[in-house]
């Protein structure tokens, strides 16, 4: 079967500092279909902004973040658990730095773990350990932990669910006449050093994250596709039905020029 991992954002799981139920719910009805298809693994955001809803703590120094994370994941888990009680999921929770993926014995670890959880039919789901981390151990955002999780496991794509249609040749909130790249095969270096902000506060990535992600991945021969997560129908049609409606789809030269 077929290795997913699917990462969604802060925008997309919240709405003024609180879990945006229907939105998750319909990530979850998604999810439950997909493990019909695919050997899932979900890598969210929200544990900060999750938070922010019992502690009114300035997320931008350190130790409200970590205290805004410690207090946001149980509500975050709690969350996915009853949405995937309705899909009789059970589910595990994982949290990773980078140091787990500069180690040999670490990352061997956490490998040999999600594949347990797979092989018993539970859903992992990853989040960056903003808690005991220090700044040198942070990835930063998610789209970063992502890719870095898809490639270790073996993924054969990464899916993120994003606040986007997908990657564009210009802004498309400031010009009417963008338009969505729908393949590349790599990414330009100059987009890559862009300088782009979240349009969500708790939110730590932006396009140009997505973009490294994208580009890591690449540069290692897998797949990435980048989608809107409000409106699941582009991930769902490229997912379930092979159909490309909608998003864009990284993807290695090799691969296009075998096709």
């Amino acid at each position: 079967m077929k290795r997913l991992v699917i990462k969604v954002g802060t925008a997309v799981l919240t709405n003024n500092n609180n879990i945006a139920k229907e939105r998750m719910l319909n990530l979850v009805t998604l999810i439950a279909t997909l493990k019909k298809k695919y050997d899932v693994v979900l890598v969210t955001s929200g544990a900060v902004a999750a938070g922010y809803a019992t502690l009114k703590l300035d997320k931008r120094k350190q130790i409200g973040k970590k205290a805004l994370a410690a207090a946001g994941q149980p509500i975050l888990m709690t969350a996915y658990k009853k949405k995937f009680d309705i899909y009789d999921i059970y589910t595990a929770q994982i949290l990773l730095t980078e140091d787990d993926f500069d180690s040999r014995k670490r990352t061997k670890m956490f490998q040999e773990i999600i594949d347990a959880h797979l092989e018993n039919d539970i859903l992992p789901i990853v989040n960056e350990n903003d808690i005991t981390s220090t700044p040198e151990q942070l990835f930063g955002d998610n789209d970063q932990l992502s890719a870095n999780v898809a490639y270790a496991i073996g993924a054969d794509l990464l899916v993120i669910l994003s606040d986007i249609d997908g990657y564009f040749d210009k802004n498309p909130q400031e010009y009417k006449d963008a338009k969505i790249y729908r393949t590349m095969n790599e990414v330009p270096k100059d987009a890559l050093i862009d300088i782009s902000s979240p349009n969500n506060e708790f939110a730590t990535g932006g396009i140009v994250t997505k973009l490294k992600a994208a580009d890591y991945l690449l540069k290692r021969g897998k797949r990435m596709f980048l989608c809107n997560g409000f409106d699941l129908s582009a991930a769902e049609s490229f997912l379930l039905e092979d159909k490309h409606t909608l998003g864009t789809l990284f993807e290695p030269a090799k691969e296009i020029e075998s096709k």
